[in-house]
C-alpha cells in the first residue's frame, strides 16, 4: 500500500501530516499515527480496500446538505450542498423569506444574505435545518469598556476562604471577593474552571479534567454550617465528602420543589443527564471502585438512551433528584456571585474559564458519546514550555461529531459558561482550528493534528457571545496555526500577553507596545508567581523533581532585564532587589501591567499578594500540591492587607494615565 493513499485519506479527515514544530523546523506525521487517529475518528485506513471506503463516506459527508445546523455571517449570502427547490426561512423575528435556491457554478446553491444575527429555520425541498447567522465580531472589551482602560484580578476560586467554607472556596466567598475587588475599582474577576466534577471520587479535582463542561462544581456550593479545619491546602477528598454530607442532609429539609422542577426544565436535556450519570455512578460505585469509570458500568448502563437506563432512574428518583438539587444550588451560588460583582460596580463582573476538554470517564463523555473523541486523548507538541510536549490525558468534542449533532453539546457548553458571567476565558482558544490528537494513552510525539470546523465555531461563539453582552478571550500561548491570531481578532476574541513573553531577545518589550485588543497579565496559573520567579522557586522545584528549566544563572540575568524594563518605564528607580525580596519584585510588576495598551489587564491575585507559589506545575501530578494553595485571609479581608492595598493602587493609576 502506498503511501500517497493514506496521506490522501488523512488531508480529506483534517489530519495535518506535515506541520512545523516550535522550532520552526518541518516535521512529519508517522503512517502508524495516521492510522490510529484515521481509525478513532470513525475513517479506517488499514488497507486500500478500508481506504476506498472511508474517501466514499467522506465525499459523502462533504457534500450533505441535511446537517442538523450549518453557520452563515451577517449580511453574506449563503451557500450550502443541495438540489435546486423552493426555500422557506424563518427568522428568530418571525418574519419569512421564501423563494427558489439555484445552483451556482460550482454545484453549490445560494441563499440571500440574512440581516438579522440568530438562529433561523430552513425548509429546502423535503429538508429542515437551522441556519446560525453571527455577527461579525463577538462583543468585545471595548464595547465594554468604551474608551476607558479596565483592569481586574484572576482568582482561584477554590483558594478563597472564610468562616464556615468546610475547607473549599465557594461562591458565597467569591461574592463577598467580589465585592471587595470592585471597591478597590476592579471591572473584571476571571476565576478558575467551576466545571462539575465527580461527586462520587472527590479525588479528582482538577479543574481542567472535568466531568463535564454543561454543569457546575457542587463542591463550590456554601453551605451554611459547614466545618473543617482551615488549612494552607484544600484537602478536597477531605473537605469535598464533608461537603457532600451536608448537602445531603439539606436535602431533606428542601421543600421548594416547584423551583427545582423549573430549574431542570430551563436547564436542558444536558444538566439533566449529568445528574443521571451522577446518580448511577453514586449508586454503582458503593463498594465497586472500578465503577468510578462508566466504561466499566454494566453494558446496559453504558449509554443513556438504553431502557435499563430509564428503569434506573424511576427505581432511583430521590437519587436523582439530589443531584439536580444540586446543580440548582451551584446555579444559585454562581448567579448571586455575578450580581454581586455587577452591583458592586464592575463593568464586566465575573469571566468563566472553559477548559479545553473533559475526563474520559465523566458524564460529559458519556452523554455526548456521538459528538466525542473516542480513542484519543488531546495535547500540546513540544513548545517553549513543555519540550517534551503533552498529553493531557483528556478528551474533547470531534469535527464529525459536531457537524452531525448540529454543534448542540458545544452551543450548549458555551450558554453554560456564559449564563451567569459577563464573559468566559476559552482554555487553548487555538483548538477551535485543531487539535494536538494522540492515540489513547500515547506520548505527544505520537500525535498528529486534527483539524476542527473552525468558521462554525466561530461564529457559534461570536452569535453566543452578542446575545449574551459577554466578552470572549482566547488563551492563545503556544503553537498557533498560520494566521490564527488574525482570525480570532477579527472575530473580537481577545488573547492573552503575558509579561513574561513580552520580550525580544534579551529585552522586554514596553507595555506600551502590547496588541490593545488582547489582555495584559503578568503570569497564568501554569507558570511562576513574579514573587515566585525572583526568589527562583520555580527553579527549586524543578531541580527537586528532576525537571528540566532554567539554570540560576540565566535567571539572574533575567532579573537584570526585567528590572530594567520596570525602570525603563519609568515605575521605579529604586536599584535592582536581592533574589530573595520577591515582594519588591510584584510592587513594581503590578505598577508596570497598569501601562499595557491593552483595554483589560488581569493581575493574578497570587502577585497581587506577593505569593511566591504558583497554582499549577505543569507536568506534576502529586509531586506538587497542584490546585490546592489555600488564601492567606478571609475573602472580604484578603484586598485590605496594607501591600496588597498599595499594589492594587499603584496598578489602577497607572491605567489612569
Amino acid at each position: 500500500m502506498s503511501d500517497t493513499a493514506l496521506h490522501d485519506l488523512a488531508h480529506a479527515a483534517g489530519i495535518e501530516i506535515n506541520w512545523r514544530n516550535i522550532d520552526g523546523n518541518a516535521s512529519t506525521v508517522s503512517n502508524d499515527s495516521l492510522r490510529a487517529v484515521l481509525a478513532a475518528i470513525g475513517f479506517p485506513g488499514a488497507s486500500l480496500s478500508q481506504i476506498r471506503e472511508s474517501l466514499e463516506i467522506l465525499q459523502q459527508e462533504s457534500n450533505y446538505f441535511a446537517y442538523p445546523l450549518i453557520t452563515a455571517d451577517l449580511n453574506r449570502p449563503v451557500s450550502i450542498a443541495g438540489v435546486p427547490g423552493r426555500f422557506r426561512i424563518t427568522l428568530e423575528s418571525g418574519f419569512i423569506i421564501e423563494g427558489m435556491a439555484k445552483q451556482g457554478p460550482n454545484g453549490t446553491l445560494t441563499l440571500p444574505a440574512f440581516n438579522e444575527i440568530g438562529y433561523h429555520r430552513l425548509e429546502l425541498n423535503d429538508v429542515m435545518t437551522t441556519i446560525a447567522v453571527a455577527p461579525p465580531r463577538a462583543y468585545t472589551l471595548d464595547d465594554v469598556a468604551q474608551s476607558r482602560k479596565l483592569w481586574g484580578l484572576t482568582l482561584q476560586l477554590y483558594a478563597l476562604r472564610q468562616q464556615g467554607d468546610g475547607g473549599i472556596g465557594d461562591f458565597a466567598a467569591l461574592a463577598n471577593f467580589a465585592g471587595s475587588a470592585a471597591a478597590h475599582g476592579a471591572d473584571a474577576l476571571a476565576i478558575s474552571p467551576v466545571h462539575a466534577q465527580f461527586s462520587a471520587d472527590p479525588t479528582r479535582f482538577s479543574p481542567y479534567a472535568p466531568s463535564s463542561r454543561s454543569a457546575l462544581n457542587v463542591l463550590y456550593i456554601a453551605e451554611p454550617g459547614t466545618t473543617t479545619d482551615v488549612e494552607a491546602l484544600v484537602d478536597w477528598p477531605v473537605a469535598g465528602a464533608a461537603k457532600l454530607q451536608a448537602l445531603r442532609l439539606s436535602f431533606e429539609n428542601f421543600r421548594d420543589y416547584e423551583a427545582l422542577t423549573a430549574f431542570r426544565r430551563e436547564a436542558g436535556a444536558g444538566l439533566e443527564r449529568h445528574a443521571w450519570f451522577e446518580a448511577i455512578q453514586a449508586v454503582l460505585t458503593l463498594g465497586h471502585p472500578a465503577a468510578k469509570d462508566w466504561r466499566q458500568w454494566p453494558e446496559a448502563y453504558r449509554t443513556p438512551e438504553n431502557p435499563a437506563v430509564m428503569r434506573f432512574l424511576e427505581q432511583n428518583v430521590h437519587e436523582v433528584s439530589f443531584h439536580a438539587y444540586l446543580q440548582y444550588r451551584a446555579d444559585e451560588g454562581l448567579q448571586a456571585a455575578q450580581l454581586a460583582a455587577r452591583d458592586a460596580g464592575m463593568r464586566v463582573g465575573l469571566i468563566a474559564d472553559m477548559a479545553v476538554g473533559m475526563d474520559h470517564t465523566g458524564s460529559q463523555s458519556w452523554s455526548c458519546q456521538k459528538e466525542v473523541l473516542c480513542g484519543l486523548d488531546i495535547g500540546a507538541p513540544p513548545d517553549v514550555i513543555n519540550r517534551e510536549g503533552q498529553n493531557w490525558s483528556i478528551t474533547t468534542f470531534s469535527p464529525r461529531g459536531l457537524r452531525k449533532s448540529g454543534f448542540s453539546a458545544f452551543i450548549e457548553m458555551i450558554r453554560h459558561a456564559l449564563r451567569h458571567t459577563g464573559g468566559v476565558r476559552i482554555d487553548h482558544v487555538m483548538g477551535l482550528e485543531r487539535l494536538w490528537v494522540i492515540p489513547h494513552g500515547g506520548s505527544s510525539h505520537q500525535g498528529a493534528y486534527l483539524r476542527l470546523p473552525v468558521d462554525d465555531l466561530l461564529r457559534l461563539v461570536m452569535l453566543e457571545s452578542h446575545r449574551h453582552k459577554a466578552v470572549i478571550l482566547g488563551e492563545d500561548l503556544g503553537t498557533l496555526p498560520d494566521g490564527f491570531q488574525n482570525r480570532i481578532d477579527k472575530a473580537g476574541i481577545s488573547g492573552l500577553r503575558v509579561m513574561w513573553f513580552e520580550r525580544t531577545d534579551s529585552h522586554f518589550n514596553p507595555p506600551s507596545t502590547w496588541t490593545k485588543t488582547a489582555v495584559a497579565m503578568t503570569t497564568t496559573h501554569d507558570l511562576p508567581t513574579v514573587s515566585g520567579w525572583w526568589q527562583g522557586n520555580d527553579i527549586e522545584w524543578r531541580g527537586k523533581l528532576g525537571m528540566g528549566g532554567d539554570s540560576v544563572a540565566k535567571r539572574e540575568t533575567d532579573r537584570a532585564e526585567l528590572w530594567e524594563a520596570f525602570q525603563n518605564s519609568g515605575i521605579t528607580q529604586a536599584p535592582i532587589p536581592a533574589p530573595d525580596e520577591g515582594s519588591k519584585a510584584a510592587d513594581a510588576a503590578c505598577a508596570y501591567l497598569g501601562l499595557a495598551a491593552c483595554t483589560l489587564v488581569l493581575l493574578p491575585v497570587e502577585d497581587a499578594l506577593a505569593k511566591p507559589e504558583q497554582p499549577n506545575l505543569p507536568g506534576t501530578f502529586d509531586q506538587y500540591p497542584n490546585w490546592r494553595w489555600r488564601l492567606p485571609a478571609p475573602a472580604d479581608e484578603l484586598l485590605n492587607r496594607p501591600d496588597v492595598a498599595a499594589r492594587l493602587t499603584a496598578l489602577a493609576k497607572a491605567r489612569a494615565t
